[in-house]
């Protein structure tokens, strides 16, 4: 029933019972296996991977869209699943394409974990607040 299912490298290895994902073919493999379960797109996140930059892969059946942002050195990426979730809807929500409003989303998502506050010890949240400054649009909304 979904329009998207947005899964980490992690999650997509338990919903297909495999044991990792190490590469973008493997992403690309997962995605499609995923659609096959009944979804409309997947956007498979791969910030887990070790590599320099942090390559999410979008499909919806027909399209592979890489989505690729250089990775940030922070442990402060609390929330970034969720953040990238709703950041998506807002888009659908304002008349975008899915492939509009996850670019954006992955735009924002990104500007948020460069913009990660130090709060406390351990793993802090994204800067969500990022999107003033980044999204100049968004501004005009809250209003």
């Amino acid at each position: 029933l979904a329009a998207l299912i947005t899964p980490n490298l992690p999650e997509a290895c338990e919903i297909l019972g495999i044991d990792e994902i190490r590469n973008q073919s493997q992403m690309k493999d997962a995605a499609k296996r995923m659609l096959e379960l009944g979804s409309q797109c997947v956007l498979l996140k791969g910030g887990h991977l070790d590599d320099e930059d942090c390559v999410d892969i979008l499909y919806d059946g027909n399209d592979w869209i890489e989505l690729n942002a250089k990775r940030v050195n922070t442990p402060h990426t609390h929330g970034t699943g969720c953040t990238l979730s709703a950041a998506i809807a807002a888009g659908l929500a304002r008349g975008m394409t899915m492939k509009e409003s996850v670019a954006l989303a992955k735009q924002y998502i990104t500007t948020s974990i460069n913009h990660s506050p130090v709060i406390g010890e351990g793993i802090g949240p994204v800067g969500h607040h990022a999107f003033r400054e980044h999204f100049p649009w968004a501004a005009k909304v809250e209003s």
